[in-house]
């Protein structure tokens, strides 16, 4: 039975879709919640993957967010061991960011539901390959994030043109959000923090706007998240190729 390990940095952020798909393939999960425990020490050691959730953090805050420095080198350890690994958001971000590449913030945020298409290589992608020429996907990012060299850059959006990359074949960074389900939206908009960044932002966004247009994008999201994460999930069954790190 395989063991995964998944890196959360705050309660409202969670595996949500993949959650009941990586239990009926019979993994075993343990979150390590940073939000709760920064100081946590986790060992990648008895575990066959790894998954790294979202927050409301940036990678460049790991002066405040100790736990960051954590967590890059479990990705560095991941790396080397070749394990298959997921980051979301700002997971991908710091998959990126231990690939050598910049994060920075984004020229916009991008709040609520995107066009996002896959490039040419996301469609010759096995997890890319369920994705229509366009897909809109739910989003919730200011930073942004370049694609590491030596990686395939498979999706982009308008107003954010790096959504996904893969590095080797068992390595995968998502900038969008297809874990999420009607409720965990619902709930991502109601959060005390959440709201706020709302407010604050120049161009208002309406949540009862995102609530109305998640009704009726979410059957297709959680459709293609089943595909795209299966595929995922496959990647265990797969013998690692041995693949040259870059150094940050």
């Amino acid at each position: 039975m395989a063991k995964l390990l998944v890196l959360q940095h705050v309660a409202h952020e969670i595996l949500g879709t993949l959650n009941p798909l990586l239990k009926s393939h019979g993994f075993r999960i343990r979150y390590v919640n940073f939000g709760r425990h920064p100081d946590a020490q986790p060992s990648l050691d008895g575990y066959q993957g790894l998954v790294i959730l979202g927050g409301p953090m940036g990678v460049y805050d790991s002066n405040v967010h100790t736990h960051l420095r954590t967590e890059l080198k479990l990705i560095e350890q991941a790396l080397e061991r070749e394990m298959p690994m997921l980051g979301i958001c700002l997971g991908a971000q710091l998959i990126a960011h231990s690939l050598g590449a910049e994060v920075k913030p984004n020229r916009y945020k991008e709040i609520g539901w995107y066009d996002v298409a896959p490039t040419a290589a996301g469609a010759n992608d096995k997890m890319f390959a369920h994705f229509r020429s366009v897909e809109r996907i739910f989003q919730w990012h200011g930073d942004t994030f370049d694609i590491p060299r030596g990686a395939a850059h498979l999706a982009a959006s308008a107003a954010c043109s790096h959504q996904a990359f893969r590095y080797g074949e068992r390595v995968y960074g998502l900038q969008f959000h297809l874990e999420v389900d009607e409720a965990m939206i619902d709930r991502w908009l109601r959060v005390p923090v959440n709201r706020e960044e709302l407010s604050l932002m120049p161009d208002a966004i309406d949540p009862d706007e995102i609530r109305f247009e998640t009704h009726q994008r979410i059957g297709r999201s959680m459709q293609l998240s089943d595909a795209v994460f299966g595929e995922f999930i496959k990647l265990f069954a797969l013998r690692p190729k041995r693949v040259m790190l870059r150094s940050r």
